[in-house]
């Protein structure tokens, strides 16, 4: 952008009605950051458009989105609020430019960014209700003397951004959440007839008789593959055991699948009802057999029987389908509380057995004269508690889904106040973004990190009496970004991986997919851990 080359009002009514057309169809955090980004880039006519979103939990800013910044910086590169001119543009919620950036007192180099190539900078805040939610910045190559109107337009850019963005992480929390509620119908494939399911379905049986004046109401849920139906029956009938059919033969079968109400008048002469033995010996005669659907899924079927010949008309046949799809809510409902249960029992177990196997060790440490035994011992039993706390995290919330962020800042607390005397003040900070992963990766990345903050206190921060450890974490569109940093004495000269370490790279490879990189900082180091974010994903 040349000096001459300023907005005229048409200009700016132009762009901002561009960013508007290009933004209502922006729903992901992900892909309205680079939307922003790229259409202010076009629209402003600028080299550079980058985007700071402040992180929940501190006041760090993290670079998430640019048009002319380095790839690898996103997600990973921040500012303090009040570092740089684009901190000082939020902590005092105004705009800030200048021709000559590097000239501004304000001004500060982003690690990594590999922004030398761009002289001017105009920053302004993105603000949600008086409260600082971000910044977005413009660059030129060119020294560029910004006009009124430019910090005008890209300030009411900075408006509709900051809504849209909002708007976007509401999305990203409430897709998460509908992900976390449908992975739960997928947990523990051994529970095949919990009770709090049978109980239910006789309570909402004998309920569906009373209400369509039937004898007896039966229901017949499909299994996982959907290649077998079998009977739940009510708390009231006699027969105690559940009876299976396969879902591709006979009547009841033909409602499941086609998911189309069956009416069968008289039970004796269908030869081709499953459960025709059965309805004889019970003296039943008429059936009206319904699907049970969920969002156009069938799940089973509900049979209506009675003992006399019935014609059942239309409105009863209406409203046994209404009936139906809301008994069918109910038990998706009963088997996702039931399985959630199972899931919580199952990890709250699993801790309980890593805690006593911590514990047992706990008491070998203390019983040996050994520093060496002693060393790996403690150093074992610090792993296995940093397991213990994820399986602690998926017992309290019931999903398979772990917030990496909360473990850590578990484990963080638990091994400054085992391995730290109370002379020695250590802060260990966790921030960032709360990482939703599996629970097999979220292990693995606990685990590094506990090897990675131990190791720096036993090394890097062992000769001193104050120090700071922080952990941050992010993610740019294809990564997750980890950085482990500290404020000790840094690598030495012939710095080579211990056990420890050579751990946390097996792990971060093997398990993560991803890869490690151990920095040289000043003052200190800086761990750097990146893996791909389809890991999300990976149940």
């Amino acid at each position: 952008m040349s000096q001459s080359n300023t907005f005229t009002r048409p200009q700016a009514f132009a762009a901002l009605r561009a960013i508007v057309h290009s933004l209502s169809s922006a729903w992901d955090l992900d892909t309205t950051l680079d939307l922003i980004a790229r259409k202010t880039t076009e629209v402003m006519h600028v080299d550079s458009c980058t985007i700071y979103l402040l992180d929940p939990d501190s006041d760090a800013l993290r670079l998430q989105a640019s048009t002319g910044l380095a790839k690898r910086a996103l997600g990973r590169s921040t500012l303090r609020v009040g570092e740089g001119m684009t901190g000082h543009a939020v902590a005092h919620n105004k705009p800030i430019f200048a021709a000559n950036a590097r000239e501004n007192p304000h001004f500060k180099w982003v690690e990594e960014a590999e922004e030398t190539g761009f002289r001017s900078l105009l920053a302004v805040p993105l603000v949600i209700e008086d409260k600082p939610i971000g910044a977005l910045n413009v660059q030129t190559a060119d020294a560029h003397k910004y006009s009124a109107d430019e910090v005008e337009v890209l300030s009411l850019i900075g408006d509709l951004a900051a809504t849209t963005l909002a708007r976007a992480q509401l999305y990203d929390r409430q897709r998460r959440q509908i992900e976390e509620l449908r992975t739960l119908a997928q947990v523990s494939e051994t529970v095949t007839s919990p009770l709090y399911l049978d109980e239910m379905l006789g309570i909402v049986s004998e309920m569906a008789a009373q209400i369509m004046d039937a004898s007896i109401c039966h229901v017949y849920l499909l299994d996982d593959s959907n290649s077998t139906l079998q009977r739940h029956t009510s708390n009231s009938d006699q027969l105690s055991d559940h009876p299976r059919f396969p879902a591709n033969k006979g009547i009841i079968g033909r409602v499941a699948t086609t998911g189309r109400p069956a009416y069968i008048p008289y039970l004796a002469s269908e030869a081709d009802f499953e459960e025709r033995a059965w309805a004889q010996e019970a003296g039943l005669v008429s059936l009206l057999s319904v699907p049970l659907s969920v969002r156009d899924r069938v799940i089973g079927v509900l049979n209506c029987y009675t003992t006399q010949h019935r014609e059942f008309s239309q409105e009863e046949g209406i409203l046994l389908a209404t009936l139906a799809n809301q008994m069918a809510l109910a038990i998706e409902n009963a088997q996702l509380i039931t399985n959630t249960a199972v899931v919580r029992e199952m990890h709250h177990r699993i801790k309980n057995n890593l805690q006593t196997i911590a514990m047992l060790m706990q008491l070998q440490a203390y019983e040996t004269d050994l520093p060496a035994t002693r060393y790996a011992l403690e150093t074992n039993i610090h792993r296995i508690r940093s397991i213990a706390s994820v399986h602690e995290i998926l017992s309290e919330k019931g999903f398979r889904l772990v917030n990496v962020k909360d473990v850590l800042n578990r484990i963080s607390q638990t091994t400054a106040e085992t391995m730290l005397t109370p002379d020695h003040k250590i802060n260990i900070h966790v921030h960032g973004e709360a990482l939703q992963l599996p629970s097999r990766p979220a292990t693995a990345l606990t685990l590094v990190i506990n090897e990675l903050v131990q190791n720096a206190l036993e090394h890097a921060l062992s000769d001193n009496k104050e120090g700071q450890i922080d952990i941050s974490l992010g993610h740019s569109p294809e990564e997750f970004i980890i950085l482990v940093r500290d404020n000790g004495k840094g690598l030495p000269a012939d710095f080579s991986p211990n056990l420890g370490l050579e751990i946390t790279q097996t792990l971060v490879r093997e398990d993560l997919h991803g890869r490690i990189k151990f920095n040289k900082v000043r003052p200190g180091t800086e761990v750097s851990i990146r893996f791909p974010r389809r890991t999300e994903h990976d149940h």
